[in-house]
């Protein structure tokens, strides 16, 4: 009889976080993730086809998060500095809450080709809340881009604020 583990899917994503935060893409293995939680390799692969899958999980999760506090912030908003602000703050959070895989040159390596086809999907989901402070949705579209490149390269918000402000 199979043994029976509750959230075992969160559980493996857990231990993918620990294990990617500890040792970076490379320390991440799905035999590692299976050993940890107790399980077999082939379990894992029930629930992810493989270690990329696996982290894309674990990724995907604190985005969620941070596009729900974007949101939330967006809601009250009265005008696009604090919704700025918000994304600012979010892609400093995330980009700290994920350092094993944001940076790592494995996993920049093997998600190249994923980075590439999500970048505007990305791009867009930050924007959605810029939209009704925007005359088009070009200018909430390159507000998202300047913000996403420029934070995670260590712009300050009030340097950013400055040249975007302009914008709206």
């Amino acid at each position: 009889m199979p043994k029976i583990i509750e959230n075992l899917q969160q559980k493996l994503i857990e231990e993918a976080r620990k294990q990617a935060e500890a040792g970076g893409y490379a320390a991440v293995t799905i035999r590692s993730v299976a050993k940890a939680c107790g399980v077999g390799v082939g379990t894992v692969y029930n629930y992810f086809p493989s270690k990329d899958a696996l982290l894309a999980a674990y990724m995907l999760e604190g985005w969620k998060v941070s596009m729900a506090a974007i949101s939330a912030a967006a809601e009250t908003a009265e005008g696009p500095e604090p919704v700025l602000q918000a994304i600012h703050d979010q892609l400093l959070q995330y980009a700290a809450g994920h350092r094993g895989i944001i940076g790592d040159r494995a996993a920049a390596s093997a998600f190249a080709e994923s980075f590439r086809r999500y970048h505007a999907m990305l791009r867009s989901q930050l924007a959605a809340p810029l939209r009704r402070f925007c005359e088009s949705d070009f200018t909430a579209e390159f507000a998202a881009e300047a913000l996403l490149t420029w934070t995670l390269s260590g712009k300050s918000f009030e340097d950013l604020w400055s040249i975007l402000q302009k914008l709206f």
